[in-house]
């Protein structure tokens, strides 16, 4: 049996279960990711890298939120909060400008959109708990 093959593989483990809001910002990204190479040059290595680089860093915020303490979450969450809506704003560029047709530019806003419901409620979670502790 050869090393890949062996029940100890690397791929014999089944991925560790992400949080639903990172899943959906993961999914998004994939998304993302095949619509990229289609944007004309002129947007591609401008705004096209500004929005991989964002979703990079709200998975980078949301990914250190979940291993912290609930009092330091807070200010990760309104972090990736940010730079969703800065993603949401750089996509309709691209999609006032034509760089990014109809179709494609719904498909990332339904999807923004869900992880903007879900960023929005951790942190009314976090900020009434906060609340309810210091008062």
């Amino acid at each position: 049996m050869t090393e890949l093959n062996s029940p100890h593989s690397v791929n014999s483990t089944p991925p560790r279960a992400l949080l639903p809001v990172l899943q959906k910002v993961k999914s998004s990204y994939k998304q993302w990711f095949e619509f990229y190479n289609l944007i004309p040059k002129s947007h591609r290595y401008s705004l096209g890298v500004r929005i991989d680089t964002l979703f990079v860093e709200i998975i980078e915020s949301i990914a250190i939120a979940t291993f912290l303490p609930k009092t330091e979450k807070v200010s990760y969450v309104r972090i990736a909060i940010r730079k969703l809506d800065t993603i949401k704003i750089l996509l309709m560029v691209l999609w006032e400008t034509k760089s990014l047709d109809n179709k494609k530019y719904l498909l990332l806003s339904v999807g923004l959109e869900e992880i903007g419901r879900m960023l929005g409620g951790w942190n009314g979670q976090l900020t009434k708990s906060f609340e309810k502790n210091s008062g």
